[in-house]
């Protein structure tokens, strides 16, 4: 299985689905969130998905109200403009990797397998996590040990990775577990590998930059009172979106009209994010992290 859809329920809930309406998935994954949307819209209904890895496209769903596209989702605005006219009720985003992923050794993922340092969420990309390892300078290393994994040592994590790979090119992940071994503090050594695999994992996608760009296009693509649905798994991605809810850009600086009006193209439907609940956490620990932020788009 790909992986148990979180917070399926309140997704759903939150897209506020009209039975004609046009969605659009932007993270298609194993399609368990997306098959529940077409359960909930008539035969008028649309569904676009979105999806880069090649592995997602295996799971396509055979319905006429579906269409299947194999892109990364910062292309989102375009392709919905071509398929159809560029206006949806609703967008959805599971951001993250999917336990399929992370469960496939040979993705380089997951710190709990040996396997080839790649992290790439698109096969097809240049740049992979052996890359970075093996080119990246101290500086630049360090910079995104610091930035994406939010590691205070980041600069002596990045000259152990530096010191190593002058002896041999680090190609696996057991030998980027074995070059960072004095750094994991005992009884927080998986937290602490968990934020340096992280750190690579978003480099190589460019998943904070490629975020950025999504979340800027969707109070142009939502129609008025559309839903935006988010659901994100760190601190930096979900500081993202709620900044961009709340104020309609990546800095989270509220603009005002000559009169003093607030120019935020959202509402939001809730103040805090919504978080699974404990029952849900027991049955899937990838929940653990999730939080879900929903918000409608206002009148122009």
């Amino acid at each position: 299985m790909y992986h148990i859809p979180v917070m399926l329920k309140e997704c759903i809930e939150g897209l506020n689905i009209k039975p004609d309406g046009v969605y659009v998935d932007v993270t298609f994954g194993g399609g368990g969130h997306s098959r529940r949307i077409l359960e909930c819209l008539g035969e008028n209904g649309r569904l676009y998905a979105f999806d880069q890895d090649e592995d997602a496209a295996k799971n396509v769903i055979d319905d006429s109200r579906f269409t299947f596209i194999q892109q990364n989702f910062r292309y989102m605005k375009n392709f919905i403009q071509l398929y159809c006219g560029g206006k949806v009720d609703g967008i959805l985003a599971d951001l993250g990797v999917s336990s399929y992923q992370f469960d496939t050794p040979e993705k380089g993922f997951s710190t709990r397998f040996d396997g080839r340092l790649d992290m790439r969420m698109n096969q097809n990309a240049a740049v992979d996590a052996a890359s970075v390892v093996n080119t990246y300078d101290l500086k630049s290393l360090a910079a995104v040990l610091s930035r994406y994994g939010e590691l205070r040592n980041a600069m002596s994590i990045a000259d152990a990775i530096i010191a190593a790979r002058e002896i041999k090119p680090i190609e696996t992940t057991t030998e980027l577990k074995e070059a960072v071994a004095r750094f994991l503090p005992k009884g927080s050594e998986n937290k602490v590998l968990a934020q340096i695999f992280q750190s690579l994992r978003i480099e190589v996608n460019e998943e904070m930059k490629v975020l950025e760009i999504f979340l800027s296009q969707c109070a142009d693509v939502l129609k008025p009172g559309g839903r935006l649905v988010v659901m994100s798994y760190h601190s930096l991605e979900d500081r993202l979106v709620k900044n961009f809810m709340k104020t309609g850009n990546a800095d989270g600086n509220l603009e005002k009209d000559f009169f003093g009006n607030q120019l935020t193209p959202y509402k939001l439907m809730s103040s805090k994010p919504i978080v699974p609940s404990d029952d849900e956490i027991q049955i899937n620990s990838r929940a653990r992290s999730a939080k879900l932020r929903v918000a409608e788009r206002r009148e122009r």
